[in-house]
């Protein structure tokens, strides 16, 4: 009965002898294309939504290789391990109130024996990576020095940018302004002039100058805008920004006066970065070869 229920709702995923379904798949993607939707339109918003449920659909696939591999060795989780994570959540999240929990889960079509069986897999998804990482892996001499070089930018603080701006405000329609100002970022995207389309559709009072703001500081913007600007690479348009109903978009042209922090002060900041990526890397190692042994299919 349980596998015609899996039918009914459409299987994405077959993996060995279980399936993953496009229920499993909404659950993980739910929220991030509600996002989309809210900010792309046409043929970028299609791209976009089967890039999330293709990444979704292979994450699902990984997950279930790695319970497959846990049942195989006969692994099992203590009941009181599983208490402990379901009421961690109820503490946290809930302020300790169950009732809410309950009512909680319950508008969202869960049941408490399918939330404890979800923080269960989570549990044994975890332990299962944990156990492939067995030794802690080594960095090759020079990483730190080369990874520092290639991403000195992100330590560097830029005192001063020189920024042109598209401000596009709500209006009477709201919705038709979104769109408008999606097709201009997009026609930013595929190369047009910023400054022009400045000129044309920008509503502040820097139209007439191309939406040139000449050369800002810090403390010039608001914080969510400057936190955009001053990380945002040379000559790269800024992804739309959306303030009190009012839409952004933005270029540096030019950055000046920046000052690095020496490589002794953030190496061990880098030495983790780069030990979490040798994780990372032997765990898809792990994950590569428990595929070449899997029958998988994508429908």
């Amino acid at each position: 009965m349980a596998v015609e229920t899996q039918v009914l709702d459409g299987v994405a995923a077959v993996v060995n002898d279980d399936v993953v379904t496009f229920s499993q798949v909404r659950e993980l993607t739910g929220a991030l294309e509600t996002s989309l939707r809210a900010n792309y339109s046409g043929n970028t918003l299609t791209d976009r939504i089967k890039e999330v449920r293709l990444r979704a659909v292979n994450d699902l696939i990984d997950r279930q290789l790695i319970l497959q591999e846990f049942k195989k060795l006969k692994g099992t989780i203590p009941t009181n391990t599983i208490d402990d994570r379901v009421n961690t959540i109820i503490r946290e999240e809930f302020g300790g109130d169950k009732s809410a929990f309950l009512r909680t889960i319950a508008a969202q079509g869960f049941t408490l024996d399918r939330i404890r069986k979800m923080e269960e897999e989570k549990i044994i998804v975890q332990a299962m990576r944990s156990r492939e990482v067995k030794n802690e892996p080594l960095i090759p001499p020079g990483a730190v020095e080369s990874y520092y070089r290639q991403h000195v930018q992100e330590w560097t603080a830029n005192d001063l940018v020189k920024l042109r701006m598209i401000k596009i405000a709500p209006g009477s329609d709201p919705v038709k302004k979104r769109k408008m100002t999606q097709e201009i970022h997009e026609k930013l995207v595929r190369g047009a002039d910023f400054a022009d389309l400045a000129r044309v559709y920008s509503e502040d009072s820097t139209q007439d100058k191309g939406g040139d703001w000449g050369w800002i500081k810090h403390g010039d913007l608001n914080p969510e805008m400057e936190q955009v600007v001053f990380r945002l690479p040379t000559g790269r348009v800024s992804d739309i920004i959306e303030l009190n109903q009012t839409y952004y978009i933005m270029l540096v042209e030019q950055k000046k006066g920046g000052v690095s922090k020496p490589l002794k002060e953030v190496r061990a900041e880098i030495e983790n970065r780069l030990l979490q990526i040798e994780r990372q890397k032997d765990q898809q190692d792990w994950l590569q070869r428990l595929r070449k042994k899997a029958y998988i299919k994508i429908l």
